[in-house]
């Protein structure tokens, strides 16, 4: 008995070294480790692709926002500031209880078939409003110019990008609300264009978010 009981407490006690061990090795030395490398060889990705402006972080490059006035009362939905660059919309264009104007939860977008009479509505909407929203004096947007991401959210909804060709069509907005040329708010979306990865893969984008910064600072100079 007395073996039994020997045997028993080295097999204890060598399990709760091999617990410490693990423990140290696995939940101390390893995260270290592994976050060292990645503050040191990736650190604004290990951060979150922050994007910051006068030292403080205003997001991340990786998610978009919204760009709205404050809630008026009696609106349900506020209305988009439109001296800002506009991103794709955020819940689908229509109710979305999962996804509600970037609450980071969970992720969406309201999906329907092709024919639906509810996404024929919204989209047509939609469309009529961006082409309200961008015609100013000297410039009129004709429906043919919209292009689908003006008027559709992304898979998740939270796509921090918008194709060039939406955000041209918001140039003349842009000037004439911040009082800036046409040619200097084309310069800067020009600027904050993105080719294609590797040349040949995906579409150009224009991150929202980077490219509002870029027209503050503009802006204030």
């Amino acid at each position: 008995m007395n073996n039994s009981v020997s045997s028993a407490g080295r097999l204890l006690w060598a399990g709760l070294r091999a617990l410490l061990v693990m423990t140290v090795v696995c939940g101390v030395i390893y995260p270290l480790v592994v976050t060292g490398i990645a503050q040191a060889a990736f650190g604004n990705k290990a951060n979150g692709s922050e994007i910051k402006e006068n030292g403080k972080v205003v997001g991340s490059s990786l998610i978009g926002q919204t760009y709205n006035l404050p809630l008026k009362k009696g609106e349900e939905t506020p209305a988009p500031d439109l001296k800002w660059f506009q991103p794709r919309p955020s819940n689908g264009l229509g109710s979305n209880s999962v996804n509600t104007q970037y609450t980071l939860i969970l992720s969406g977008a309201t999906n329907r078939s092709g024919d639906n009479a509810d996404l024929i509505k919204w989209v047509t909407d939609a469309k009529a409003a961006v082409v309200k929203d961008n015609s100013v004096n000297g410039y009129t947007v004709k429906p043919s110019d919209v292009p689908a991401d003006a008027v559709t959210s992304s898979g998740s909804g939270l796509d921090p990008a918008i194709s060039p060709q939406y955000a041209k069509i918001q140039i003349h907005r842009i000037a004439a609300l911040n009082h800036l040329t046409v040619d200097q708010v084309d310069k800067l979306v020009a600027d904050h264009t993105s080719g294609r990865l590797l040349g040949f893969m995906s579409e150009p984008t224009v991150n929202v978010l980077e490219l509002n910064v870029a027209l503050r600072e503009l802006t204030q100079k």
